[in-house]
């Protein structure tokens, strides 16, 4: 009972967008938050992946995996207004949401398509925009509430082969700022984890990437690479009352990389 009394998130509902497998953040971000005394709901791509998806997270007990194409609008819509009347409010949102077209990551950034760029801008950048609306809007989060997103410290440096989706990121965090001026008056709060290199699904599309982390192990002031638990720590953090006072932040959960000059 002690224990218990310890979990930071002990009965707090979160909802995972984006889960994919178990080397994804998403996945660590689970581990934490359920560790930590949190019930989960989660959201996935692609129906012909349930079966999978339900296998992966038959470790959490009690949670429930929905289907979403998250760039779709009235999806979205639906789906909280379905949330909302099976789980009431809940206390937090985790955004795992980007993609970009694999020529626009293998290219030069210069030689990035017009449709790629729209495409990588609209799927990881405009969905946390739409995504706090409607949560907002269909009540399925209100004051005490708590969406985080995650991104990454190529919105801000070149990093080789991020290209498109360093631009994407610069979006997706300038909108968490403006974000959050927006819901700050209902008592909702918004922030990123900017992890560094893991190596994810998503990651095998960057060229060199094994190359950053090798770069990272050596030149972080902790001198190794993070764990997706590690961020998942991060995030549960900001779904906790123990961060009740930060909003708009982008918080680096990088073994300190992001410090470094050279």
């Amino acid at each position: 009972l002690q224990e218990e009394n310890k979990m930071i998130l002990k009965d707090k509902k979160i909802l995972i967008m984006g889960i994919r497998n178990k080397w994804s953040i998403a996945y660590g971000a689970a581990q934490s938050a359920y560790e930590q005394g949190a019930k989960l709901i989660f959201t996935f791509m692609g129906e012909e992946n349930r079966a999978k998806i339900e296998e992966l997270i038959s470790e959490f007990k009690g949670s429930k995996a929905y289907e979403l194409d998250a760039s779709n609008d009235d999806a979205v819509k639906t789906l909280f207004e379905e949330l909302h009347t099976e789980y009431g409010q809940i206390d937090g949102i985790l955004h795992c949401i980007a993609h970009a077209f694999t020529d626009d990551l293998k290219n030069d950034f210069i030689n990035t398509s017009k449709e790629g760029f729209a495409h990588a801008n609209d799927v990881s950048a405009y969905t946390i925009v739409s995504v706090t609306r409607f949560a907002k809007e269909t009540g399925l989060i209100g004051e005490g509430g708590s969406v985080v997103a995650l991104t990454y410290h190529g919105s801000t440096k070149v990093l080789p082969g991020y290209n498109v989706m360093g631009v994407a990121k610069a979006a997706l965090e300038a909108s968490i700022r403006y974000l959050a001026d927006n819901i700050g008056p209902m008592g909702i709060r918004i922030n990123a984890v900017s992890a560094g290199p893991i190596k994810t699904l998503s990651a095998r599309g960057i060229k060199d990437f094994s190359t950053i982390q090798d770069v990272m192990g050596e030149k972080a002031p902790l001198r190794r690479n993070v764990t997706a638990h590690e961020v998942g720590d991060a995030v549960s953090f900001l779904f906790s009352n123990m961060s009740s006072a930060i909003t708009g932040q982008i918080v680096y959960a990088d073994a300190g990389y992001s410090i470094m000059g050279i």
